[in-house]
């Protein structure tokens, strides 16, 4: 048997039942990441040696029953991992090790999984494209001409092109559901605070940041719901407190309410995206599913869009520079009083005022209870995961500069954050799966938002159009 394109689950079933061992199995991924990732350039730590002493180890254990047994794993450049640099695409950093793992690589490790190396990012996590001057840049496997996604792009390409079992990635404004979106594979980005990862203490915020979450990428819903049993809990060093999330609920397609949102007037999506969600809506209604094409939280989705811009903006202020806010103290100063481009409302917030943040974190939460009242009525929202297949690589001047065309329509690279911003800014969990494809062969995905703490209603409802509608393809050639 090929493992190649299999689920974790399943890879970690191989290892338990002595099919295939967990060195034998490493070694399968580390040879295809030697061979085939010169195309894409997805795995750039590479941490052979330690991995295959772990699987050896794993290899003469008695006890096989942990969940990703000797699964071959890898994980963003950004996580800690003891012993690897974490750069985040700084070449400052680059031969400055960790000293210590993230909570999230511990627990992994834990699980059984087997970590052989990290994957690309963009410059401070901060780009729809994953390339920095220290690692280069990394492709879809799907079309090399185009970029996998940010931040998490190494990571789903690396699962879409089998050069891993699974991964693990990080989401502020769509950074696991974007690249998962790109590249075909299955992400989730679970309710804000769910999933802690405090990490080396001379790399790792430990407070955190606003919307900001990590969560996991594979091939199927069962990896993601697997992986949530693994990494979702308090800190243990700062919480005694136990996880018990609810159970889905629904249990079929036949007692599933969704209301599908395929696009917004006022934000750009491209044609083929919202056929595709059209087609996936009819497609369920046709199975018994219960199925609202407008049904829509009770706020102004606009408005909702741009209290996330300037939360969004507040919130990873942190990462920047005073070089860098003094640059965008001068772009302020150049703006047009009725420019409202989600670049011109986000570099408003360089000097808020900690009174006027309180502010806006008191509407955000006001309109999460809008978005509570709205999942009392429907199980999920099905939405985009973004506004268009994967974007042509584009490296041209700095982000906020470039112009992206959505069918004939120009807007801002940054204009394309409603899809991630509408559900993220409101910390509530999504799923990525696969839905279709387009003219051109490249992947699309449809979001699946839910209810806070409704990771296990997002996850399942995947699982159910991974049986219904369609699961994880590999692209050609790989």
């Amino acid at each position: 048997m090929d493992p190649t394109f299999l689920s974790a689950t399943d890879l970690a079933d191989l290892v338990r039942t002595r099919k295939i061992g967990a060195l034998e199995l490493l070694d399968h991924h580390i040879a295809r990441t030697e061979r085939l990732d010169p195309r894409i350039n997805a795995v750039v730590v590479r941490d052979f040696d330690r991995a295959r002493s772990r699987a050896k180890g794993l290899d003469s254990e008695k006890d096989k029953t942990a969940p990703l047994f000797g699964v071959p794993t890898t994980v963003k450049e950004s996580f800690d991992v003891q012993g690897l640099p974490t750069t985040r695409g700084h070449m400052a950093l680059k031969d400055t090790c960790a000293g210590q793992s993230s909570i999230a690589i511990s627990r992994l490790e834990a699980a059984g999984a087997v970590i052989f190396g990290k994957t690309n990012v963009p410059v401070d996590l901060a780009d729809w494209q994953s390339y920095n001057p220290v690692y280069g840049t990394t492709s879809n496997p799907w079309n090399t001409g185009h970029t996998p996604g940010g931040s998490s792009g190494g990571s789903a390409a690396a699962v879409a092109a089998g050069l891993t079992g699974f991964e693990i990635g990080s989401d502020i404004g769509g950074s696991i559901r974007v690249p998962a979106h790109f590249c075909g594979v299955y992400g989730h980005k679970p309710t804000f605070g769910l999933l802690p990862n405090y990490g080396d203490p001379k790399t790792s915020s430990a407070a955190g940041t606003d919307i900001s979450v990590i969560g996991p990428l594979g091939r199927s819903a069962t990896d993601l719901a697997t992986a949530l049993d693994i990494l979702a809990g308090p800190d243990p060093d700062e919480s005694g407190l136990t996880l018990n999330l609810p159970a889905p609920r629904f249990s079929g397609l036949k007692d599933l309410r969704v209301a599908v949102w395929a696009d917004q007037p006022g934000s750009h999506t491209d044609a083929e995206t919202v056929a595709a969600m059209l087609a996936l809506a009819d497609g369920l209604e046709r199975q018994g599913v219960t199925v609202s094409r407008t049904a829509r939280p009770g706020f102004d989705p606009i408005a909702a869009y741009h209290l996330y811009l300037r939360l969004l903006d507040s919130g990873w202020s942190s990462r920047i520079t005073d070089e860098v806010v003094e640059s965008k103290r001068k772009r302020v100063a150049t703006l047009a009083p009725d420019d409202t481009s989600a670049d011109a409302i986000m570099v408003r917030t360089v000097d808020m005022h900690h009174r006027t943040w309180l502010g806006l974190n008191e509407q955000r939460h006001r309109w999460r209870r809008t978005w509570s009242a709205f999942f009392r009525e429907w199980d999920v929202l099905l939405c985009p995961a973004f506004s268009t297949a994967a974007l042509p690589h584009r490296q041209d001047g700095t982000p906020w500069e470039r112009r992206i065309a959505v069918d004939g329509t120009e807007t801002g690279y940054a204009d394309l954050l409603f899809w991630p911003g509408i559900t993220g800014g409101y910390h509530l969990p999504a799923t990525v799966a696969p839905m279709g494809f387009t003219k051109a062969g490249l992947p699309l995905c449809v979001q699946i938002a839910g209810p806070l703490y409704g990771d296990r209603s997002t996850i399942a409802a995947a699982a159910l159009l991974e049986q219904a509608w369609m699961g994880f393809q590999p692209p050609p050639g790989w």
